[in-house]
């Protein structure tokens, strides 16, 4: 595969960071995109001098100039605390940012990569989750902002493939893990070991009996590399993420067994539209671009632990 010049989005984000260094690692140039509402300098900071390595503070929503061969549309905050903070915001980043990208990409006739979510199914009636599930969304909910953004997002993708033959993929991405987490973000791996490392009660929202698939980001970024390669005609959206579920119960056990923590569980109110299982069906990614997660979840974590305990001191 020869070196190219590729934007990612988002790039100090949380997933993004991790993108970038797989990237450079591999010899190309990479344009790192992003306004640091939740992405942090931090997690590019092993990447500054890199040679090939290039940093643009933007917002996506603002119009792009620029000449790559590959684009990762990774810009938009992910938990619902940050997603939420700013809705109408959120709805833009996902449309109007999506549309400058996919402008920019057809100047280019640049392959675009096009960050999607398990969010777009919704509190699902269907488990697993298959790519042919339409999903069960609340238009007008509090995750609405989030959720129809993105679906319009995907929409807006084979829209531009349609009109204008574009060189579009699309990613539905499960619940991921890792390093680079942001340590406020509200998502429920970091905020369990945040809580456990602090020696603090752990929140259960509802009855911790909703389930969740947790993939660790090592396994993700791999089938991102993966779903990138693949040929034109194949721009169907594939689910990424680890089939293998868990109950938010488990998980707390889980964290506070691997940390060592004596944090007691408490639990509150489930938030609204909070769904009750998560989970992906991977055999099309298995069949069309040989992926599946290797990393099991005690790995992982342990990982994980020891980042937030460096980020705690």
């Amino acid at each position: 595969m020869a070196n190219k010049r590729i934007l990612v989005t988002g790039g100090a984000g949380f997933i993004g960071s991790h993108l970038c260094k797989k990237l450079l690692d591999k010899g190309h140039e990479v344009i790192c995109l992003d306004n640091y509402f939740t992405g942090f300098k931090a997690n590019i900071e092993g990447l500054l001098n890199h040679p090939l390595f290039r940093i643009i503070q933007q917002d996506i929503i603002d119009p792009l100039d620029l000449e790559v061969d590959q684009i990762y549309n990774f810009a938009c905050p992910a938990s619902p605390l940050h997603y939420q903070h700013d809705p109408i915001k959120t709805l833009k980043t996902s449309i109007q940012g999506t549309i400058n990208i996919l402008d920019l990409a057809q100047k280019n006739q640049a392959r675009v990569l096009h960050a999607s979510t398990s969010e777009i199914y919704g509190d699902p009636l269907v488990h697993p989750q298959k790519e042919e599930y339409w999903g069960n969304v609340n238009p007008i909910g509090v995750r609405s902002c989030y959720d129809e953004g993105k679906r319009c997002a995907e929409t807006l993708c084979y829209d531009y493939y349609r009109a204008h033959d574009l060189d579009i993929k699309v990613i539905r991405i499960f619940n991921t893990y890792g390093p680079n987490m942001h340590i406020d973000d509200g998502r429920v791996v970091s905020n369990f070991i945040v809580q456990a490392l602090r020696g603090e009660e752990i929140t259960i929202y509802g009855d911790g009996k909703q389930t969740r698939a947790f993939c660790y980001i090592d396994d993700l970024i791999d089938g991102i590399l993966r779903m990138m390669e693949t040929k034109k005609e194949s721009f169907a959206p594939v689910n990424l993420g680890n089939p293998e579920a868990f109950s938010i119960l488990e998980l707390a056990e889980k964290v506070i067994r691997l940390t060592g923590s004596a944090s007691k569980l408490i639990f509150k109110s489930l938030p609204e539209d909070d769904p009750r299982q998560r989970c992906p069906d991977i055999k099309l990614a298995e069949a069309k671009i040989n992926w599946k997660p290797r990393i099991r979840l005690d790995d992982g974590l342990q990982e994980t632990i020891a980042y937030f305990k460096k980020v705690l001191g």
